[in-house]
């Protein structure tokens, strides 16, 4: 079978969904392996590097897709490359179900699509959980970006012209991404407060050496997948009452909540950041769904009352080398689930994980709830 990756074709994506290392092991299972030239520039992989690995290198992609029995990207088909592909091509990438609109595209077309972002929070699907390894990745880079933007130390300075005092960071939600921007401002220097709904982030936020910071209302947010849910309106009133007596407080405000399927809850309102401290930075990392923040602009840094708001939609593509390292681990990891190692594969097996991430198989939509989500 053929198998392909091409580059990614939208401007802020700089990541590749397999490198050499992983490019070695699909052809030891057996697959012819193209990839497309230059699809790997942005993750610092030259061509030569997917060459001696085993692939062979075609230039464009109409050439690439025509044949692909197997194709592997980072970001979900666009039009343009759902008509370039073969009807009976197998797709496996993140493809945003809850948003997309191309949904009905893809069955109508008849490829067969892994949605990886689908794959459930289970034991032995940790090392296909692409959702942990990008968002421990933006974790660590947002606080290096508030870092820039920030006009202050971080850590305490003692200097022969005096002290300096720490910065106080407070990260909302405590998940992958939370508490690697926990564990890095701390590594930083920073004072660090945290905030999440699931109570049981508590001991994560302390083994870190931050502070939990407790709505103090007997309700707990997390559903039985181990994400966070909707809260009733008195949790909402004092959460709010909170957040703002904290932030006020803070020098750098980093918000990770987001519900599967909703917009971003607002977390950090217009009033609240009017009474931030000027130079103070807010990351929303939330951007990409609306925002934790109704002042961040998508993928735009720019202050307001005094206060930075950087809304990064695609914060992994900006460390792309590593992140494309972990999602091209995570996807083998995957596919190989699905190889019968003669360079064939089975994309009806019955099994909990691939059962989980299939969207579309050969025309017919499996996740009827997505096409109405996708839709709107």
């Amino acid at each position: 079978m053929l198998l392909v990756v091409p580059a990614e074709i939208r401007d802020n994506e700089a990541r590749v969904a397999a490198t050499p290392e992983t490019i070695k092991k699909f052809v030891a299972q057996g697959f012819t392996v193209q990839v497309q030239a230059g699809a790997g520039n942005g993750s610092l992989i030259a061509d030569a590097d997917y060459e001696a690995a085993g692939a062979t290198i075609v230039k464009d992609a109409k050439s690439l897709l025509k044949s692909a029995d197997i194709v592997l990207k980072v970001r979900a088909p666009e039009k343009a490359e759902i008509k370039l592909m073969s009807s009976n091509a197998t797709v496996i990438s993140l493809f945003s179900p809850f948003t997309n609109p191309l949904l009905s595209d893809y069955a109508k077309h008849g490829l067969t699509c892994f949605a990886l972002e689908m794959v459930p929070r289970i034991s032995r699907a940790q090392s296909m959980d692409v959702l942990s390894s990008q968002a421990n990745i933006a974790g660590y880079k947002a606080v290096l970006m508030a870092a820039e933007h920030y006009r202050r130390f971080f850590p305490m300075m003692m200097t022969a012209a005096g002290t300096v005092q720490p910065a106080h960071v407070l990260v909302m939600g405590a998940g992958v991404a939370g508490l690697q921007a926990i564990a890095t401002a701390r590594r930083l220097g920073a004072l660090v407060e945290a905030f999440d709904v699931r109570a049981a982030a508590r001991e994560q936020v302390e083994s870190l050496g931050a502070k939990f910071v407790e709505v103090p209302v007997e309700e707990d947010a997390e559903d039985a997948g181990g994400y966070a849910k909707e809260v009733s309106e008195e949790y909402k009133q004092k959460q709010a009452e909170l957040i703002a007596k904290h932030a006020a407080k803070a020098d750098i405000v980093i918000t990770t909540a987001l519900i599967p399927g909703r917009p971003a809850p607002v977390l950090v309102t217009e009033e609240v950041v009017k009474a931030m401290k000027p130079g103070s930075v807010i990351v929303d990392m939330a951007a990409e769904m609306g925002g934790n923040c109704p002042l961040t602009e998508l993928d735009k840094t720019v202050v307001k009352h005094g206060v930075t708001l950087i809304g990064e939609s695609n914060i992994p593509s900006l460390v792309a080398a590593d992140a494309s390292q972990l999602y091209a681990r995570n996807l083998n990891h995957f596919l190989t689930l699905m190889c019968d190692g003669e360079g064939g594969l089975n994309t009806v097996l019955d099994d909990e994980i691939i059962t989980a991430a299939v969207l579309c198989r050969e025309g017919e939509f499996l996740k009827p709830q997505f096409l109405k989500g996708g839709a709107a």
